[in-house]
């Protein structure tokens, strides 16, 4: 697929494993057929933990392309010394200024899409940072309300949107609304026929309660809430189905029948899609009017410098998000 104008990376907390995976993830370009990407970061930091991976400064994300079979090109935010593994108020900075400008880079239109890279959220609180993350970040910066950016957890075997995200489990039966239930899964159903290329996607429901309330008797909120969205979903001609009992959404044959799980809350999503993609699984963020992926992890302290951490999943992010930008410039 054709990208028009490379990919810009945001590094994530400089301690973390963000940075050398990002230079592992150039390292193997050839292999996966990565479209030309820069990082925005510090160089001399970049090249501390790429260690005998080319990285290059650029002044101008145009020069990426030009660059990117030489060398990891690198719009440089100035020096840092970082110790691998150890979080800094300095190196937060580091993280915000990278996620800022990354993402002003790609809601300009300079950059075709953009990745994120794993961040601490409580080293980021720590300088003043307001957001519960970065999805929600973005999505400022994008004009959208944070209700209306939609978390998509994607890998070769499953995709899954969770209603609920960050919360306790005690509060998601409250949470849960006709209106947010029908609202994402429209967002949803939108993003799947726009960025990847599904005419008429089959979006599968999953109930809260398990054996989906079983007619009440485990629970009310299959009937009160989530089968009143989906008939008025159907109503509007869409391919949705449920609610369906969780327990047996997941297996080989069931997930030949739907291209998208909803599910009511984050460990019935998160957990079938670790358990399948575990180094393939990539963070999506729907609805928004730029590409933004992240790969499905954290910052990893323990592993930053050990050179232990698997890049799979950030080389997931960058080859979804090119394929998602080229297929949005081609969607009538």
């Amino acid at each position: 697929m054709t990208v028009r104008g490379p990919l810009v990376a945001s590094s994530g907390d400089p301690a973390g494993v963000g940075p050398e995976l990002l230079a592992k993830a150039w390292l193997t370009r050839a292999d996966h057929d990565l479209a030309p990407f820069a990082v925005v970061a510090s160089l001399s930091h970049m090249q501390s933990v790429a260690g005998a991976i080319p990285v290059r400064a650029i002044t101008d994300l145009s020069q990426a392309a030009d660059l990117f079979g030489a060398a990891l090109p690198v719009l440089d935010l100035g020096p840092l010394d970082q110790t691998p593994g150890m979080p800094t108020h300095e190196g937060a900075r580091m993280a915000l200024a990278s996620l800022e400008r990354a993402t002003a880079l790609t809601v300009a239109g300079e950059a075709s899409a953009l990745v994120t890279g794993p961040i601490a959220k409580a080293e980021l609180q720590k300088i003043g940072f307001s957001h519960p993350g970065q999805t929600e970040f973005v999505a400022a910066a994008c004009g959208i309300a944070a209700d209306d950016a939609v978390m998509m957890l994607a890998g070769p075997s499953l995709r899954v949107v969770p209603m609920t995200v960050h919360v306790a489990l005690a509060a998601v039966p409250n949470l849960l609304t006709i209106d947010l239930i029908a609202r994402r899964i429209r967002i949803a159903a939108r993003a799947l026929q726009r960025d990847f290329g599904l005419a008429r996607p089959r979006i599968a429901v999953a109930g809260l309660n398990p054996h989906a309330g079983e007619q009440g008797r485990m629970g009310d909120e299959e009937i009160r809430v989530i089968a009143p969205a989906v008939e008025q979903l159907r109503a509007e001609g869409m391919g949705v189905t449920g609610p369906l009992a969780g327990d047996t959404m997941f297996h080989a044959e069931a997930r030949e029948r739907y291209d998208l799980a909803v599910c009511m809350y984050h460990d019935q999503a998160l957990i079938p899609l670790k358990a399948l993609d575990f180094n393939a699984g990539v963070n999506v963020t729907l609805g928004l009017p730029i590409i933004r992926t992240s790969p499905d992890h954290g910052t990893a302290f323990a592993l930053a410098g050990t050179g232990r951490a698997s890049a799979g999943p950030t080389v997931a992010a960058i080859r979804m998000a090119a394929d998602c930008a080229a297929r949005r410039a081609n969607f009538a």
